[in-house]
Order: C-alpha cells, then structure tokens, then sequence
C-alpha cells in the first residue's frame, strides 16, 4: 500500500493534472456539409474525402470526437454509410444548424437563398425564420436523423442558434449539449461581443448569447464555445478595422493552429493556467476548409493531443459527453477562468479571463503595465432581437452590457482599458510590477491574482468572485493610486450617470450599473471616469440583474 501512495504521490507531481477535479477538456469537432457554392473547386467529392480523412487520422491517434451534420450531408447516402459505421462510443454524430435549402423544402416552406446552401443571417439560420417555421425545421431535422440513425442528436451547434430553437430542442428533442462561435467582431458578418468568454455557460431562456444568473431562468443546454482563441491575441486583431481577423486553434490558420510554436504554446498555457472550475478548447475543423488546407495543421495537433491524454493532462471527449459532464457537476453556470501567464516567443504579454453568470472581466499586462481591456455584465432579462421575430438582415449581431471594451473604444494611437496608475514624483504614471504575476485558483469559485509593484512599494493583489471584484494594495507607505478608463475621443460609451459610488449606463435597450462599494468613482480631466481606493482597497459589484434604478 505504502508503494502504491507513493507511486500515486510522484505521478501526481510529474503530471499535476492526472487526478486533478478540475478537467482540461478538449472537444473535436468537426462539422459537415454537403457542398460548397462559394468554390466551384470544391465539389462534394473533396468535402466527403475530407471527412474520411478526418476519421482516419481520430483513429490513427485513438481520439473520440464529434460529427455534426447540416442536414443535406445527413441525407446523403455516403455520409450516411460513412458515419453508421463509426463506434458510437468514441464517435458522436450529431446536429450542425445550418439551415439548407432541402431542409426548407421538406419543411415545406419556400427556399429564399441565392445557393441551396446559403450562409446569410436571414437565410442560412434560425435566426431568420418564425418560432413556428423554426419548430417545423427542427421537427423535420429531427425526424429524418431518427429515421438515419434510431436515435435523436444529443448536440446540436451552430456559428449562433436563437433562443427558442434551442429551448425548443431541448424540451422536445432533450439535446445535452451545444456549441456557438467564439467572441468575434464582424467575421464573416456575424458579430458576437461580450459573452462569456470561453469555456461553457448555461443561456437565458429568451437570449442564448447571454447567460443567465438563475437556474429558473435558463435553458438547461449548456452552450460550448468553439475554435480555440487565442486568449492574449485573438481579443484585439483587426483593430480598427470593419472585422477581425481569426486567431485560433483551427489547422487552417498559418500563425495560429497550423503553427507548431503557436500550437505548443497554446496548449501549454491550456494545460498548466488556472482554469478555476475547468478548462475547455474545441479543435478540429469544417470540411469546407478541405484537407489539403486542413492536413497539416491536424497531423501535428492530434499527436499532441493523444500525448496529453495519454498522461492524464487532458481529457479528449465527445461534445454530448462534455455536455452531460457539466449538467450533472454544475447547477448554474459556474465561475471560470482561462490564463496565459507566458507569451509567444518574443512577446512580453500576459492575461487572465475571468467569468461568472453575471459578468466577463480581461486582465492584460503588457510591458510591466497592467490594464482591464474588458468588462462586460450579463442580465437574463434582455432578450435577443432574435427571439421571437425574424431578422432581414444579411448579418448577426449578439451584444452584452459594456463597463470595459478595449477593442471598440480604442483607436490606433488610444488602447482603451482601465489603466491602473499611481503618482510618482507628483507625475500622474502607469502602475508597474513584475513581469509576472501569481493566479491562484485553489479556492473554489475564487481567483485570486497578486503582483509585486515595482515604481511604489507594495503588491497589488485581486479577487474574482461570481458578483465582484476586489483590489487591495498592500504596502508599508502611503500610495496615490487609482485606475482611470481610458478611451478613444469618437468611441460610443453607454454611460448616462457617473456618481462617487456607482456608474450608471445603458446598453441593449437596458440600463445597468456597477457599484463601488469600497473606493469611488470621480470625473477627470481627460478621462471617462477615475476609479479611487479607499484605504487601498476597492470593491466593485459586478451583478447587473436586477438593473439599479
């Protein structure tokens, strides 16, 4: 007995994420469709061999993962035959919402697209159907993958997916598992700001991109997101530009998943960062893409990712499997963190994620400075312009409550953010430390940060909690220090009311407010608003629901 503690206590130490509760969670999944009207080169041929590629290469490496089928890939008799014949319990084929033309038809309604498949907002999804249409589309989906495969899909995903497909698939079809698109600002022009970052969160049941703070109040589905970001990159490409650009786990990317440096790296920031509650990225990739784009790119992740399964860092599952995890671990949505304490070579970044159900925080240090890039709240109450009425628009739009955006406030000479500062030498300057800063998640449900300063004495340590935040500066002397929102002249704020102790806004046809309830909040010259301490600490609410009147 004595060996076998002792042999546990050294693998436990080798590899500290073995027996470890709180799950590295890695999903392939790759989604399907039956051709490509963007590209006369790629026929349905290429689409399908990449799929058989796919499969070999999972096999080869012994990895399980997910197939999600938009719906003329589920009726065609190859994929059917293809995917038939995969083990069910490493292989999960499930739902890709996409809306095509054949699934319209037999829906029996009119096709409004220009190609049979059609990528637009309003013609390609949910979003631009009725409730009613929505539930026949569902309906039909769902009885011919039944009548395919004998079973109902357990996961259903999409780039975004309205709230009441979603509830609708879920008290009707009893999906466990979902997946939306990563943060992102116009790509492809679909814009999704201000979620929750990474990771997986229950969604309101009128807003499936905004998480809800009450378990009466959401859909019990959780909604993975997808690609992978970059946590230190992916926030600030394209700045200033109409749309960002991807900076993600996907093979086709040459600077990011198609990068042995990059891929490295990331995972080593996936594996050893505080995750808090546990940590996820999806991989994998669109058939669209092709293989020859794709092939690379995934014969150097797979290795790795069986490597790190096989040494208990990772956990290589289906999207349903992660899905049923989390409904039986967490009632609500629970707090999570994503941490890159090293940057890529030559870089000198760090940043920490937070998130709970009631807001997103980003911390990014940049060259001994520190700032808050973002802030944003949640509220269940807001519904998604979405939910009830169909949209006209060729794009998307999902949005939350902004406190901090340091992407749609800055400009290119301006990076927005709430600066921590101090004065020296009666000279108002930016707050430095070390270059690297302690994450602790140890504490269930709390992160807590602490950084040695190095232009005044002290260290500055935080606290991340479901509904706030809390700054405290430790030091022997006396210090002037304060953070000040910095933005663009021209940027767009929501704010209605700064006051000593709450700032007062409104986004979304919604009014919200944060708190200070130790420090206060002051107007400057030059500056949006002044964030004070009192006796070196500051405490921010951050519980948006109910609004503050």
């Amino acid at each position: 007995m004595k060996k076998i503690i002792i042999g546990c206590l050294i693998l436990l130490f080798i590899h500290p994420y073995a027996f470890c509760q709180k799950p590295k969670i890695v999903n392939i999944v790759n989604f399907v469709r039956l051709l490509e009207p963007r590209d006369k080169s790629i026929t349905e041929d290429v689409l399908y061999q990449t799929v058989v590629k796919q499969i070999a290469l999972m096999r080869l490496h012994h990895l399980p993962g997910t197939f999600l089928l938009q719906y003329d890939a589920l009726m065609n008799p190859r994929y059917q035959q293809l995917l038939k014949s995969l083990p069910r319990d490493s292989f999960e084929i499930g739902a890709w919402w996409e809306i095509p033309e054949p699934l319209v038809e037999h829906a029996g309604m009119k096709w409004r697209g220009r190609y049979p498949w059609d990528w637009r907002a309003n013609i390609g999804f949910s979003t631009g159907y009725t409730p009613a249409e929505r539930e026949k589309l569902i309906d039909t989906y769902m009885g011919d993958f039944k009548k395919i495969f004998g079973y109902y899909p357990k996961s259903v995903a999409s780039w975004f997916i309205d709230a009441y497909s979603l509830n609708y698939m879920y008290q009707k079809y009893h999906i466990v598992a979902s997946a939306n698109c990563k943060d992102q600002y116009g790509t492809d022009g679909y814009t999704l700001w201000g979620g929750y970052w990474n990771q997986a969160y229950y969604p309101s049941k009128v807003n499936a991109y905004m998480p809800a703070q009450h378990a009466s109040k959401q859909i019990a589905v959780p909604i993975f997101r997808m690609l992978g970001s970059d946590p230190i990159r992916q926030y600030d490409d394209g700045l200033m530009q109409d749309r960002q650009g991807v900076v993600t786990l996907e093979p086709v990317y040459p600077k990011a998943g198609g990068d042995s440096v990059w891929v490295h790296w990331f995972l080593k920031q996936f594996v050893n960062g505080a995750s808090m509650a546990f940590a996820y990225t999806q991989a994998g990739q669109e058939n669209s893409f092709t293989w020859k784009a794709m092939a690379k790119g995934l014969e150097m992740q797979f290795p790795l990712f069986e490597k790190l399964r096989d040494e208990g860092r990772i956990k290589v599952e289906t999207l349903a499997q992660s899905g049923e995890w989390f409904k039986k671990n967490f009632s609500t949505t629970p707090a999570t963190s994503v941490t890159a304490l090293e940057d890529l070579p030559g870089g000198n970044k760090k940043t920490v994620w937070f998130d709970s159900k009631f807001y997103r925080a980003n911390l990014l240090w940049d060259k001994g400075s520190l700032r808050f890039r973002d802030i944003h709240l949640f509220n269940e109450n807001i519904p998604s312009p979405y939910i009830n009425t169909p949209t006209t628009s060729n794009e998307c739009h999902l949005f939350t409550l902004p406190f901090v955006d340091g992407y749609l406030w800055s400009n290119k000479t301006i990076l927005a953010g709430l600066w921590f500062k101090t004065m020296v030498d009666h000279k108002e300057v930016l707050l430095l430390g070390d270059d690297k800063p302690i994450v602790s998640d140890k504490q269930k449900g709390l992160l807590k940060i602490s950084w040695h300063l190095k232009n005044i004495p002290g260290i500055l340590y935080m606290e991340f909690t479901d509904k706030q935040i809390t700054i405290h500066l430790k030091t022997s002397k006396k210090q002037n220090w304060f953070l000040d929102l910095v933005t663009a002249n021209n940027a767009t704020l929501p704010f209605k009311d700064i006051s000593t102790k709450t700032v007062q806004a409104s986004a979304e046809n919604s009014d919200y407010a944060v708190t200070a309830s130790k420090g206060s909040f002051s107007k400057e010259a030059g500056q949006v608003f002044r964030l004070s301490p009192e006796k070196n600490k500051i405490i921010l609410k951050m519980n948006s629901y109910p609004p503050l009147k």
